[in-house]
């Protein structure tokens, strides 16, 4: 199967506006807008422990589905291109993070993060492999988390952004 693919990398973005509503909700435009230009709505919240009222889903249960949804379509897209006949899939995700006090607030690091992939197919073992490692490589969210990143915040102020970091 013969894909058209630009020859150089082509960038990828998205941003993010949220605005807090409610106690702990977050309601959050997210948008595609390089190479292509997509719109999606999101909203986050906090169960109890933290004053919410879990009306949607915590931000790390949206940061696991991303990270599976994520190797699920990139094994499912590459699948097409590399001739690996997929009967069914799913894919089991873990990640663990440590939380550890630090007086009346926390610090977090992430341990680990598991991804079981369970893929029927009646292509070879050595196929299904190969479509799995390419596919790890594809996933934006797993590229990003096997890499240090370079992340930086900015606060407003009367003057405009001034970093914090």
């Amino acid at each position: 199967m013969s894909v058209s693919q630009p020859k150089d990398p082509t960038t990828v973005t998205f941003t993010c506006e949220g605005r807090a509503v409610g106690k702990m909700r977050n309601e959050l435009d997210v948008a595609m807008t390089a190479p292509m230009v997509e719109n999606f709505s999101i909203a986050t919240d906090e169960g109890p422990f933290h004053g919410g009222d879990a009306s949607a889903p915590p931000p790390l249960a949206h940061f696991i589905a991303g990270l599976t949804g994520c190797i699920m379509t990139q094994i499912r897209a590459f699948a097409k291109r590399m001739d690996v006949k997929i009967d069914d899939l799913s894919v089991n995700a873990e990640a663990n993070w440590q939380w550890v006090p630090k007086g009346r607030i926390y610090e977090t690091a992430p341990t680990s993060f598991h991804i079981d992939v369970l893929l029927e197919s009646s292509s070879p073992l050595k196929d299904q492999i190969a479509l799995i490692q390419a596919a790890r490589k594809g996933c934006f969210v797993e590229q990003t988390l096997g890499q240090a990143n370079s992340i930086t915040h900015r606060i407003k102020t009367d003057t405009g952004l001034m970093p914090v970091d």
